[in-house]
């Protein structure tokens, strides 16, 4: 089964992650599969605008940690001492498929529903626009171990304060408050989320593809070169942080006691990953 689904509606190119069953959570084929995707909507002389989506209850989950932080035998890990080209190729190539939306000559829309976090929020990110639901979270909680967001597009939508503000705690927002600093482009009720992101691309699908192909390019090429230097650090110390003590520890604890509690101790902060134990909540 397609792990992400492609569908042709008059001009507008329809892309769908499609791994429902894990809340559409990032395993090796996505990224290559949601890169196919967008060219064969760029391709097509019919497709003026993309609408990216995620089936069932979520946008996207980030991650499949079940797959890369549980499983002992996952290679994204490696062993130490460890070959970081070889971790940079691998999240490189990532790093790119999810930039393909960015770089598209066509414009999409993300629209995302339930949560767009860790990795997920990376895909969110690199479209050009994105409507949230008001009671969707977005987030990258990998920040506060075990990852560095790859694509860089937290600064770039955010600027530096802001982007610090929610790297330096791996905090969730709510639509709402994600459209609020500026994150997203929009949130809307939950409920009017499918209708808004219609209507925008209804209003866009009349533009000639040339003339959305040139305000893209004008626009993204003010931003692309800063953005391509930025990602190449962030992408380096994506690996940084896996192999680095504290991230060695966590995949160790994931391994332990499930990725769900891992995952859960991180975000809640009962967990020190230097000391390697959990914190006493008397102090």
């Amino acid at each position: 089964m397609a792990k992400v689904l492609y569908e042709k509606d008059g001009r507008i190119g329809r892309i769908t992650l499609n791994r429902p069953e894990v809340l559409n959570a990032i395993d090796d084929d996505l990224p290559r599969e949601l890169a196919e995707a967008v060219a064969r909507a760029d391709a097509d002389r019919e497709v003026h605008v993309m609408i990216l989506a995620g089936a069932g209850r979520a946008f996207c989950a980030g991650y499949d940690l079940a797959h890369y932080a549980q499983d002992p035998e996952n290679t994204l890990t490696q062993d130490m001492p460890w070959d970081p080209m070889q971790d940079f190729q691998f999240m490189w190539a990532n790093t790119q498929h999810f930039m393909s939306l960015f770089r598209a000559m066509k414009p999409v829309i993300c629209k995302v529903h339930g949560l767009a976090v860790a990795g997920g929020s990376d895909i969110a990110l690199c479209a050009d626009l994105t409507i949230i639901g008001d009671s969707a979270r977005i987030g990258y909680m990998p920040a506060r171990v075990w990852g560095c967001p790859t694509t860089a597009m937290w600064v770039h939508r955010l600027g530096p304060e802001r982007a610090k503000r929610m790297l330096f705690t791996g905090d969730k927002i709510t639509g709402r408050e994600a459209a609020e600093i500026g994150l997203v482009l929009k949130s809307v009720p939950d409920a009017q989320l499918d209708a808004e992101v219609e209507a925008l691309a209804a209003r866009m699908v009349m533009v000639p593809i040339n003339q959305l192909a040139m305000q893209k390019m004008v626009i993204n090429s003010a931003v692309e070169a800063q953005i391509n230097q930025t990602q190449r650090l962030a992408t380096v110390f994506d690996g940084i942080t896996r192999h680095s003590p504290e991230g060695l520890n966590f995949k160790a604890r994931a391994e332990t006691m499930g990725w769900k509690q891992a995952v859960r101790e991180r975000d809640d902060g009962t967990f020190d990953w230097t000391q390697n134990r959990p914190v006493n909540p008397q102090g």
